[in-house]
C-alpha cells in the first residue's frame, strides 16, 4: 500500500516506468545550455515527437526549452526537468551549479527532475550539496530525482573504474536520489560491480556518438546484462541519421515483452556475438 504521503511520488515514478518492466529508455536533451545548439537545424520539436513515436520513456530538458515543446509528446513519454548546468566555456567546465528548482518543474508538469555531481571535482563540495538539497526538495514536492553521477576532476586519472563509479552511486543513494546515470564501464562483468551493490536502479550513459549502431547496440546490451535498468542516450541518437528509427532499436532492446506485447514498435535488432 502506497503511504498517502508519497502518493505523488509514486504516481510519478509509475508513469516514468510506463511498461512496469522496471526498465527505462531516457534521452537527454539538455546538452544545449553545455554545448550549444544540438539538432544540427532541425526542430527540436520535431525530434522530442520522433522520440515520444518511437518508444522513448522520458527526454530531459531545461526549464526553459521544455515550455517551447508541444505538451503532447508528454502524454506517452515523461519529463525530466534537469536542474544544474555549466558551459564549456567556464574556467571550470566541471563545476556543476543548480539553474532551476523543483518547484518550477512541478509547474512545469516534470514527472521527475535531475542533477549533475562530477566527483573529484574542484566544486565538489558544493555539487554534492546542491544534490542533498534538490534531494529534500523532492522529498516535499514528491518529486523523482535522477541523479547524473561522473568521475570528473584533476585527481581522477581513470573515470570508468567501477569501484569509484560504484561508490558514486551509492552517494546518490544516500542523499536521495530514485534512479542514478553513470558512464558505461564496458563490459556485463564490470557493471555488475557497479549495480550490485547500489540500492536503486542504475542506467548507464549513451556517451559520445558510437563508430557504429551496431557497436552501441551491442554496448547497451552488456550494460542490460549488467544489471542496468536502462540506458539514457542523447548524442548517440539526436546526432544519429534517423533519430527515431535508433530509438525504435533501443527499445527493442530495453522492452523487448513490451515491443512483443504491443506488436512492431520496432524492428528486429541485431547485436553482435561478444
Amino acid at each position: 500500500m502506497v503511504n498517502i504521503g508519497d502518493f505523488g511520488r509514486q504516481v510519478r515514478l509509475r508513469r516514468l516506468y510506463r511498461h512496469n518492466d522496471g526498465r527505462l529508455l531516457v534521452v537527454p536533451l539538455d546538452h544545449g545550455v553545455t554545448d550549444g545548439p544540438i539538432t544540427g537545424g532541425r526542430p527540436l520539436d520535431q525530434l522530442i515527437g520522433q522520440l515520444a513515436d518511437n518508444g522513448a520513456d522520458a527526454v530531459v530538458l531545461h526549464k526553459g526549452t521544455a515550455r517551447r515543446v508541444a505538451p503532447m509528446w508528454f502524454t506517452r513519454m515523461s519529463l525530466i526537468v534537469h536542474l544544474s548546468a555549466s558551459t564549456r566555456f567556464a574556467p571550470d567546465p566541471d563545476a556543476k551549479y543548480l539553474v532551476a528548482s523543483v518547484e518550477e518543474a512541478v509547474c512545469l508538469g516534470a514527472g521527475a527532475v535531475s542533477v549533475h555531481v562530477n566527483l573529484g571535482s574542484r566544486e565538489e563540495a558544493h555539487q554534492i550539496a546542491d544534490l542533498a538539497a534538490v534531494g529534500a526538495a523532492c522529498d516535499r514536492w514528491n518529486m523523482p530525482l535522477l541523479a547524473m553521477m561522473y568521475l570528473r576532476g584533476p585527481e581522477i586519472d581513470d573515470p570508468h573504474r567501477p569501484e569509484w563509479l560504484a561508490h558514486a552511486a551509492a552517494l546518490a543513494a544516500d542523499l536521495g536520489a530514485d534512479l542514478v546515470k553513470t558512464v558505461h564501464v564496458g563490459s556485463k562483468e564490470r557493471t555488475v560491480e557497479v549495480t550490485r551493490s547500489c540500492p536503486v536502479p542504475v542506467l548507464v550513459a549513451g556517451g559520445p556518438r558510437a563508430a557504429s549502431t551496431a557497436g552501441f547496440l551491442t554496448s547497451v546490451d552488456q550494460a542490460l546484462r549488467g544489471g542496468a535498468v536502462g540506458v539514457a542516450a542523447g548524442r548517440n541518437i539526436f546526432q544519429a541519421a534517423d533519430p527515431g528509427q535508433l530509438t525504435r532499436e533501443l527499445c527493442a532492446l530495453v522492452h523487448p515483452e513490451a515491443v512483443r506485447e504491443q506488436g512492431d514498435i520496432a524492428g528486429p535488432v541485431q547485436v553482435a556475438a561478444v
